[in-house]
């Protein structure tokens, strides 16, 4: 599938949901329901009575936040709907600046069926107070802080030209959706900012990310099991630790992945490009038909890698194999500058070694020092190779 169908399939996607709205669709305006510009007095039951009243209307209705700064606590807004519903958020929604665990979704949209979040406004999470206490990525047993955005179950969904900033913890998780499409989507945190990634999936369906920018502190992008169908297009990622497929493995029962294109993205200054983990010492699992093409690497370390000894701070047993069989990959037309002598790693499980991973025009140079000369590493594999091959792949 190249370039060219994943954006014919974005546009038909967006068509496809737009046509459940009509221009002239019931407007439901928060400032009517009591909601103050004030940045301060939450507008959460607001919220919650502006979108009761949206979700059974039986005709298309849109909700607009104007422009202004709206404080808004923990919401959860479920469906299902009667019909079509928008958000229109123009203003900035801030969240609370204290830390909660009371649970792990700021503003949660669950159940909902033909859904459009859309408007220039900003989704603001005030995470920082967070990122100094979260300690999940050193620690099993830690604390979860508010994601700014859940999407838990939703379907025929497009969300579009917002921006979500500083969230405790991931900006954006999709779970369990279908057919649902992120565009023009601004994502932005300091590169400092602990477990921000920028969109996490798990267990969906249809996922379509096209022609969005996300700096964070950790992953840009992140697929957990279950991800299938997933199209990841014109995507300008770093600071972050990059594209990453996983980690997998770590859980029990995990759904397969397979079925991912990661195609003409820019990856600038970030911890990893390209990337497959999985656990060692890992339960069964699957994760195959992936695919990365024409993408460009800026000073970036390992731009491409499959890591099938993922163990952050040795919360694992590195000497046991991965039981998850990786198949079917192909990273093609992969360019740039890479920020480590070693830009091509692809370690392997022992125990199940890749299968049919192809690697063609790759071109990486070494932005350090001339004395050095960029090099690869393999591991349990025996890759097809065609094109250019700057490092030589799998030399040794």
């Amino acid at each position: 599938m190249d370039i060219k169908m994943d954006k014919i399939i974005v546009i038909i996607t967006i068509l496809f949901v737009s046509s459940f709205s009509i221009n002239n669709a019931q407007v439901f305006d928060v400032t009517k329901y009591g909601a103050k510009a004030d940045g301060v007095t939450s507008i959460q039951q607001a919220m919650m009575s502006t979108w009761k009243e949206a979700c059974v209307s039986t005709s298309p209705s849109k909700i607009i936040i104007p422009k202004g700064t709206f404080a808004l606590t923990e919401v959860k807004l479920q469906g299902p709907c009667k019909s079509h519903v928008e958000i229109h958020l123009q203003g900035t929604l801030k969240a609370p600046a204290h830390i909660t665990t009371k649970s792990e979704g700021w503003v949660t949209f669950e159940h909902i069926d033909k859904f459009t979040l859309g408007g220039s406004g900003t989704f603001d999470g005030q995470g920082k107070a967070a990122w100094k206490l979260n300690d999940c990525h050193k620690s099993i047993k830690c604390s979860f802080y508010l994601m700014n955005l859940r999407f838990n179950f939703v379907s025929n969904a497009i969300i579009r030209d917002i921006t979500t900033l500083d969230s405790k913890n991931f900006h954006v998780n999709v779970l369990g959706c279908k057919n649902i499409t992120f565009l023009n989507l601004n994502v932005i945190a300091p590169e400092n900012s602990p477990n921000t990634d920028g969109i996490h999936i798990g267990r969906s369906n249809g996922v379509y990310i096209t022609d969005s920018i996300i700096k964070t502190g950790d992953d840009c992008i992140s697929l957990g099991d279950g991800s299938k169908n997933i199209h990841i297009t014109s995507v300008s990622c770093g600071p972050g630790h990059g594209i990453s497929v996983g980690s997998l493995g770590r859980y029990a029962k995990e759904e397969p992945v397979s079925r991912v294109w990661v195609k003409d993205c820019t990856l600038t200054n970030t911890e990893n490009g390209v990337r497959i983990k999985t656990w060692p010492s890992s339960n069964p699992g699957i994760a195959s038909n992936m695919h990365f093409e024409n993408i460009k690497m800026v000073n970036v370390s390992n731009p491409i890698l499959i890591d099938q000894q993922y163990c952050p701070w040795n919360q694992c047993n590195r000497d046991a194999s991965s039981l998850v069989q990786i198949s079917d990959v192909s990273f093609k037309n992969i360019q740039g500058t890479s920020f480590t002598p070693l830009a091509v790693k692809l370690a392997c499980s022992a125990k199940y070694p890749c299968k049919n991973v192809v690697l063609g025009g790759i071109n990486l140079s070494y932005s350090g020092s001339a004395s050095e000369k960029i090099s690869s590493e393999c591991s349990n594999i025996v890759p097809s190779l065609s094109g250019k091959q700057s490092p030589k792949i799998c030399a040794k």
